[in-house]
């Protein structure tokens, strides 16, 4: 996957990222909204890396990337997409994750609106979904701003999630 953005630029994981993962994981601000919010330890974070890995077994466009800034090169957090089976359906999800250092300067939706556009344009997905803990304000806000809709809440691995979603049918690519 080759995906680029005015300010951004995805890139797969490699083991040289581990501890900028452990130090995302680590936070217990940045996971207030993944899982159960608790902070990962190292063998937590290395379980979480595998899984990264897994997720590129499913193709070659798939899984979370490492968001880079093209000005410097450096990390800013990580953004994909993500195959979920949600209700027992599998879904494609779009998963943006904005180190703290980064929040407000509009990384999370650039980087949301680039992996929209590439899972219509390029991997003629009909609907793409977000999954989001019910109090991520800010994760909803992004989902708003890329044209996704509340579709409905469900519980994930005991946790209420919501669901946002957009179709292709609803989708106006920006660019054209």
């Amino acid at each position: 996957m080759e995906i680029e953005t005015p300010r951004l630029k995805f890139r797969k994981y490699k083991n040289d990222d581990f501890n900028y993962l452990y130090s995302l994981l680590s936070d217990p601000e940045m996971v207030r909204y993944i899982g159960e919010g608790n902070i990962k330890d190292k063998q937590e974070t290395n379980r979480f890396f595998k899984w990264i890995y897994s997720t590129y077994n499913v193709g070659p466009d798939m899984g979370l990337m490492v968001l880079e800034s093209k000005g410097d090169n450096s990390p800013i957090g990580h953004a994909g997409l993500v195959p979920q089976t949600v209700d027992g359906v599998e879904e494609l999800e779009i998963g943006y994750w904005v180190s703290r250092d980064h929040w407000g300067k509009g990384y999370a939706t650039e980087a949301a609106q680039a992996l929209k556009d590439y899972g219509f344009n390029h991997l003629d997905k009909n609907r793409l979904v977000s999954l989001i803990q019910p109090n991520n304000i800010a994760s909803k806000k992004v989902a708003d701003k890329i044209g996704m809709n509340f579709d409905k809440e469900i519980v994930l691995q005991d946790h209420k999630v919501h669901i946002h979603s957009i179709l292709k049918d609803n989708y106006f690519d920006i660019d054209s």
